[in-house]
């Protein structure tokens, strides 16, 4: 249960910036073709970084991969709200991409760490609905902050505060998967 809740943390705030950052470019005075410049920096970043997460996952555990790259998406998602130039911007979003890669593959890493192979069939489609459908819930709720309030800084400080829960949540289950390690 709390692999699924820490997957929908994780990712609404992960769909936020990759569902609105041409727009976002674009409301601050910046072209959208630099805002699909910086979108394709963030994915490219992604792709390559997520050969790194792999090579960490398999030396400190799933769990703790995710706890990692939730620190590394949040300060970046901070870098969203403080950032307003272009530089910067491109900045931010190749950190982003950087942090976040890494994240859904280790949930399950985790599944596989935490649970018998017998029970992966389900348990890992079960968190992987979760994670997508926070991804969809992300996409939908930066919009509706937007269309609300009219600026997208709001919503990537709600970003930062799922963000926040999350690493709460993941930070949990590393201390709980510690203490069960000892005892």
């Amino acid at each position: 249960g709390f692999l699924c809740l820490a997957g929908v943390l994780c990712c609404i705030p992960m769909a936020m910036p990759q569902g609105h950052l041409v727009a976002y470019c674009s409301d601050i005075g910046i072209s959208g073709s630099q805002g699909a410049l910086m979108l394709s920096v963030l994915l490219g970043c992604a792709f390559v970084s997520r050969q790194f997460w792999g090579l960490l996952s398999d030396r400190i555990g799933g769990l703790r991969t995710i706890l990692a790259g939730s620190v590394c998406q949040v300060t970046a998602l901070i870098g969203f709200l403080l950032t307003r130039n272009e530089a910067g911007l491109f900045a931010v979003s190749a950190w982003f991409g950087l942090g976040f890669s890494g994240i859904i593959p280790a949930y399950v890493l985790a599944i596989r760490q935490l649970f018998p192979a017998s029970e992966a069939s389900w348990r890992i489609p079960t968190v992987l609905l979760f994670t997508g459908s926070g991804m969809a819930v992300g996409g939908w709720l930066a919009g509706a902050i937007f269309d609300r309030v009219g600026f997208y800084q709001a919503a990537f400080a709600a970003g930062v505060a799922i963000n926040l829960l999350h690493i709460v949540v993941a930070g949990g289950l590393v201390v709980r998967q510690r203490l069960r390690a000892t005892a």
